[in-house]
């Protein structure tokens, strides 16, 4: 099973609930952060770390003595990454997805596939929860293709927390693609609900099962509230304002570990993802959650 955790915005509390989550399960949890711009769920779950592995991509190397200069290599690519200017062809690395087209339609086979560093990855356990990351190359500029080398490491047989980036842009998408439930943490002030809007679509877009949890609860209006009962959907947990909550942040310490409270209201979210694990190969199982009380 995979869960998704996600927001409009930064800010709201994702990697809260995520980590929380993961460390209320009380099984077997892979747990992948793929805010690899900014990856902070190590601090949480302090994890022992096991292995390092450095990322690359491929990028395209041109050999000017087999070049005619043709310039079909520039026509297919659609980021201007390989491009033919007077009769020099220049490439541009940061800017290729590594499609391989400007290899496949080169008539002399001058282009062959060299490599770039992208960032690395990093795994570590905190006992039953694996952790794994990534950490995006500073200055580079397309995060997706890390995003998806961290989602590799899926485990099959575990139940799977991914941490996404915040907002609804591509590194988000890709991060969500193929999960089965996602989780939508915001907050009731207008800026919150503004960009939990546009999550919902994105969302609904994918056609993945989702619910919300309103992180400080107690501040702000209740327009959030008005929205997923108009909308349907289900606010499956609130987690109040606290000083105490906010202090423990402070010092990475998780709520579950330091308040009896969160830790019954974490308790059962997880027990409800829990059961519905075991049966999430029937997707008719979904709804149960989708239209189940919030917590």
């Amino acid at each position: 099973m995979i869960i998704a955790v996600a927001s409009g915005k930064g800010g709201t509390g994702k990697t809260t609930v995520s980590t929380n989550l993961a460390a209320s399960l009380g099984e077997r949890v892979r747990f992948l952060d793929c805010d690899v711009e900014e990856p902070n769920a190590h601090i949480f779950l302090q994890t022992e770390q096991t292995e390092k592995e450095t990322v690359t991509v491929m990028v395209p190397q041109v050999d000017s003595s087999l070049c005619n200069s043709c310039g079909a290599c520039g026509e297919i690519c659609q980021f201007s990454a390989i491009t033919l200017i007077g009769d020099m062809v220049m490439t541009f690395p940061q800017m290729c997805h590594s499609c391989k087209g400007c290899m496949m339609v080169c008539p002399e086979n001058a282009v062959s596939e060299s490599s770039r560093e992208l960032g690395e990855i990093i795994r570590g356990n905190s006992g039953p929860v694996e952790l794994v990351y990534g950490r995006l190359r500073i200055g580079e500029a397309m995060s997706p293709p890390l995003i998806e080398k961290v989602k590799a490491r899926i485990d099959n047989d575990a139940i799977n927390i991914i941490d996404a980036p915040p907002g609804t842009s591509c590194p988000v998408i890709a991060a969500l693609r193929g999960s089965d439930y996602v989780l939508l943490v915001t907050e009731p002030t207008p800026f919150g609900l503004n960009d939990l809007v546009l999550a919902v679509e994105a969302v609904r877009t994918m056609d993945i099962p989702f619910g919300i949890i309103i992180n400080r609860c107690d501040v702000g209006d209740d327009k959030t509230k008005k929205y997923a009962e108009e909308q349907g959907i289900p606010i499956l947990m609130e987690i109040p304002d606290k000083r105490e909550i906010a202090e423990n942040y402070s010092k990475g310490i998780m709520m579950t570990d330091a308040i009896p409270e969160m830790k019954a209201r974490f308790g059962k979210l997880s027990d409800r993802f829990g059961k519905l694990s075991d049966r999430i190969n029937d997707r008719r199982a979904v709804p149960e959650l989708v239209e189940g009380e919030g917590l």
